[in-house]
């Protein structure tokens, strides 16, 4: 598959056959897991859990027992390096035929923190169940996905922008990052807010969250700053082979109400 062919195909599973994953997927998915480098240098530990060794539970999934989960420092740009870490395994565990969906809130969270030995300066981002999936959805998947519209996306002009946010970016005005933007315009992200914007000029994307009431707690950390490492990890792969020069040094561009500047990518 291209890399747009492998976005669309990769769908949110809640619903498993109940088969557990082989030793052998088990072994790639932790293979591909310590290959796995973000663009702020920061490390993660993953690990895959069993839910009934551990006593692991979420109530949208069904015929599950193994979860993938993540943890890292609580350091500046935690949320988007795990986001973006993160993102590249499911998308692999797709292409094995392996069902994924991101988890954030839905499980029994002090359990899983337990299983993965959390500490006081960690944070335990997300998780997500690895399972076969059934041939048909659940009832319950299938109106939370109507909920959420989980299969419509933003308009192109509406999440992307050429020099400020004045001006909507046209489709094709820039050939070389077509890929890399429908490639974000794709991405999946918390109850499909898709917060993420982009304003470039061609060479350098400057990635910007538009925030939402109610995803961010009492310590600072921010929800969707997952989700803008998700459309980073998109962004660098819809780039192909192209080399990516990161910055975190805001360009100055005048924002709308509820933006904050994240980070650059230039080609």
């Amino acid at each position: 598959m291209t890399i747009l062919e492998q976005i669309r195909h990769r769908k949110s599973v809640r619903t498993y056959n109940g088969e557990p994953l082989s030793r052998e997927d088990q072994k790639k998915i932790m293979d591909f897991a310590g290959t796995v480098r973000n663009p702020f240098g920061l490390d993660i530990t993953f690990r895959l859990l069993n839910a009934k060794e551990s006593g692991l539970s979420s109530p949208v999934i069904v015929g599950a027992d193994c979860y993938l989960a993540g943890k890292l420092r609580r350091e500046p740009h935690a949320a988007e390096a795990f986001g973006y870490s993160f993102e590249r395994i499911v998308l692999y565990a797709d292409a094995l035929g392996i069902g994924t969906v991101w988890i954030g809130g839905t499980m029994n969270r002090s359990a899983f923190e337990r299983a993965m030995e959390v500490r006081a300066d960690e944070v335990m981002p997300c998780v997500s169940p690895l399972g076969y999936p059934a041939e048909k959805r659940s009832l319950r998947e299938t109106m939370m996905r109507s909920g959420i519209k989980a299969d419509t996306r933003m308009a192109f002009g509406d999440l992307f922008y050429e020099g400020d946010f004045s001006v909507p970016l046209a489709e094709g005005r820039f050939p070389e990052l077509d890929t890399a933007l429908e490639a974000v315009r794709l991405a999946p992200s918390a109850v499909n807010k898709q917060p993420w914007r982009i304003v470039t000029d061609g060479k350098t994307a400057h990635f910007y969250e538009k925030h939402s009431r109610g995803y961010t707690d009492s310590s600072g950390w921010d929800m969707q700053r997952i989700d803008i490492g998700i459309a980073m990890a998109h962004f660098e792969l819809g780039t192909g082979d192209r080399q990516l020069h990161l910055t975190v040094q805001d360009p100055g561009i005048k924002v709308p109400e509820q933006m904050e500047y994240i980070a650059s990518w230039t080609i």
